[in-house]
């Protein structure tokens, strides 16, 4: 399957989820951290889809899909149980969509990666379909890998990053305090939470380069 691997911003785009079972509320989920205007299409939901219809910008109609309910989507995700409305969903669409079938990967036109967020890392693994469980246990392993300390280390490069490009004009040095500092003695100062060291050494650093 030829695949591009892309990171798609979604906040302010209608999403249209049909369906209202567990497997749509999971894609809801992140749908709704991500931002999206999401209209679900389904005469029940689970308890989670109701709270959230009620407490976000979530929209919920109680009806069976039509086709017109995909007609302005950007993103929509056929996620019911019954394949013949899948089906509908996938024949409803246009070609500039983009289209989720989730028990029908050949006919979608993108598939959702398993996938974890620490902070501003996201990590996602995908098998192309081949093997789901084993897309999840290799996310696991990462997981355990990769775990908050990163999230506190990616905002210390952040910080750091904004500073270095006001201070230093040099692009050539720039690169080089950016680099220094994916040196493991500022991970590990991270780690243990030597955040005042961590950043006295990032200073240090910058009035070398600043000579």
């Amino acid at each position: 399957m030829n695949e591009y691997p892309v990171m798609i911003r979604l906040k302010g785009k209608k999403i249209t989820v049909v369906g209202g079972g567990k497997v749509a509320e999971r894609k809801i989920h992140t749908l709704l951290q991500a931002e999206g205007e999401v209209v679900v299409i389904s005469p029940v939901v689970t308890e989670n889809i109701l709270t959230w219809a009620a407490t976000s910008p979530l929209k919920w109609l109680e009806k069976e899909f039509e086709p017109a309910d995909v007609q302005d989507s950007f993103l929509v995700i056929a996620a019911t149980n019954r394949r013949e409305i899948n089906q509908l969903v996938a024949q409803a669409v246009n070609e500039f969509q983009l289209l989720n079938v989730v028990d029908d990967p050949e006919h979608s036109n993108f598939i959702v990666p398993s996938s974890f967020k620490q902070g501003s890392l996201t990590i996602a693994v995908s098998t192309s379909g081949a093997s789901p469980a084993l897309a999840k246990q290799i996310k696991r392993e990462l997981a355990e890998r990769y775990d908050d300390t990163y999230a506190a280390y990616l905002d210390f490069l952040q910080s750091c990053r904004f500073e270095v490009k006001q201070k230093i004009k040099n692009p050539e040095k720039r690169r080089e305090i950016l680099k220094e500092l994916l040196h493991e003695d500022f991970f590990e100062l991270t780690k243990t939470g030597e955040t005042e060291e961590r950043k006295n050494r990032f200073l240090t650093l910058l009035k070398d380069k600043e000579e």
